[in-house]
């Protein structure tokens, strides 16, 4: 790799960078032509006999649209055949673009959940599914090896699409859509200015069911916070469910690939949670089956009710491509991340922020309760979790040290309670007496380091987070 491309890496979902620095419109093109250079060279000799084939969708950030075209005037200088969005799309209507085509690839141009000065890239496979490390490290592997080819664009060339259409006229299918529309219960869906805008209003218009959309119009800034549907950016929405005047919130981030919601009164429900219930609506009320896949930072809830309902349960490393993995050579019902991507069976191997939504919604119009009355009786029958992140900017020095001061020096206690497990496949967690945890994990597309916690007071899992902040600051 020469210098100009030596900032170019590729984390647990694609290469993001603060544009004006990293991501600029010359690394984007690098980037490209290593892409190309990528499907020309080692994907297309070992797999093709035809020219690549490669779907491109942006999101609504600044200048998005522009390094779309940008990536797809290079893609189409190096022999590739190109089909373009015509406007802002959810990256899983990109993946389905892809899929449905036959394509052999698609890019993604979103930072997803970052701030509004981050821009990036997501590469997703043939299967829809996000690249996984052998893909992102044979692109970095060809950055700067050979010069960037660009060719304007001509009439035709590259195609150019809605890809809305068919990807929303799927989810019409997947679920129980009359069902819906015919359930007099009043939702309101937050966009956080991301591509999920007006989309789930549209789904489910021409009923009693009745929706109103917040923070849909584009904003380049996202209001001046991260579109990530964690609480403390979801302040104006939790106001709103504190009035009651919907029995349901449902929060898509900035690409519309993940979910929040909040229960009446104001209550952030995190999104192992909301997995948790689309798994008892599938077997329940669905009567489907499966395995369920989950990651190392999510809720006990999801081993609870799948040890109930008689499920395996596979635990993976923080990203979905490792879930996708699980779901790729086995049936599994449902995976996801605590973050908030959650796929389903007979469904893209992607996460999608709009469908998880439809299936909540679906969920209380099969049972006719309202939401809060089905996790009501899920909390009676499980027990009530509460869970806590904090993120923390932390130096860069210290990150190898802290793991290595974990692994030789695990605490025996925390809280007055016995250590009784110690996992290390994705950070550093540990497992307590009454199966509360405390977990460090680096993330894999911000510069900061994660600490979490559940248990079964709010209180105790404040404390343990406190306890893990305490540690890694004193650290020396």
């Amino acid at each position: 790799m020469n210098a100009r491309g030596a900032a170019i890496k590729f984390g647990t979902d694609g290469w993001r960078a603060l544009m004006d620095k990293e991501f600029t419109f010359e690394n984007v093109e690098l980037v490209a032509q290593a892409f190309s250079d990528y499907l020309n060279e080692d994907f297309g000799k070992i797999s093709l006999s035809r020219c690549p084939k490669v779907a491109i969708g942006h999101d609504t950030r600044k200048d998005s649209e522009n390094f779309a075209n940008t990536f797809a005037r290079v893609l189409n200088a190096n022999g590739i055949d190109v089909l373009l969005s015509s406007q802002a799309c959810p990256t899983p209507a990109v993946s389905f673009q892809v899929v449905d085509r036959k394509y052999d690839a698609g890019i993604v141009v979103t930072a997803s959940h970052n701030p509004s000065g981050y821009n990036g890239i997501k590469i997703k496979t043939d299967f829809g599914g996000s690249a996984d490390k052998r893909v992102t490290d044979a692109v970095e592997r060809w950055i700067g090896k050979s010069p960037v080819k660009k060719k304007t664009f001509s009439p035709g060339n590259p195609k150019i699409e809605n890809f809305n259409d068919k990807y929303l006229a799927f989810l019409k299918q997947y679920v129980r859509l009359d069902a819906i529309r015919e359930a007099p219960y009043r939702i309101l869906v937050d966009s956080m200015h991301g591509v999920g805008d007006g989309h789930i209003e549209n789904i489910l218009s021409g009923g009693k069911i009745k929706i109103t959309t917040a923070r849909g119009q584009r904003d380049v800034t996202f209001g001046g916070i991260s579109p990530e549907p964690i609480p403390r950016n979801l302040s104006q929405t939790i106001e709103r469910m504190k009035k009651n005047e919907f029995e349901l919130a449902v929060v898509t981030d900035g690409d519309a690939d993940r979910i929040g919601a909040i229960r009446p009164g104001g209550e952030f429900v995190t999104p192992g949670t909301l997995l948790s219930l689309i798994l008892i609506h599938f077997v329940e009320d669905l009567k489907r089956s499966g395995s369920v896949v989950t990651t190392v930072s999510n809720t006990a809830l999801i081993y609870k009710v799948a040890r109930k309902l008689g499920l395996k349960v596979h635990e993976t490393p923080v990203g979905f491509k490792y879930i996708c993995e699980i779901m790729r050579r086995e049936n599994v019902l449902i995976g996801g991340e605590e973050s908030g991507g959650i796929g389903f069976q007979d469904y893209l191997y992607e996460r999608d922020g709009l469908l998880s939504a439809l299936l909540l919604i679906e969920m209380m119009a099969m049972r006719r309760q309202t939401f809060d009355e089905i996790l009501s009786g899920v909390e009676k029958e499980y027990g009530k979790l509460y869970y806590v992140r904090s993120d923390l900017v932390y130096p860069h020095e210290l990150k190898t040290k802290l793991f290595g001061y974990l692994a030789a020096n695990p605490p025996k206690e925390l809280q007055h309670q016995r250590v009784k497990e110690i996992k290390s496949q994705d950070g550093m967690k540990f497992i307590l007496q009454d199966d509360s945890w405390l977990l460090f994990r680096l993330s894999g597309t911000e510069p900061i380091l994660r600490v979490y916690s559940e248990a079964t007071s709010r209180a105790l899992a404040e404390a343990l987070v406190n306890d893990g902040k305490t540690l890694t600051f004193n650290l020396k």
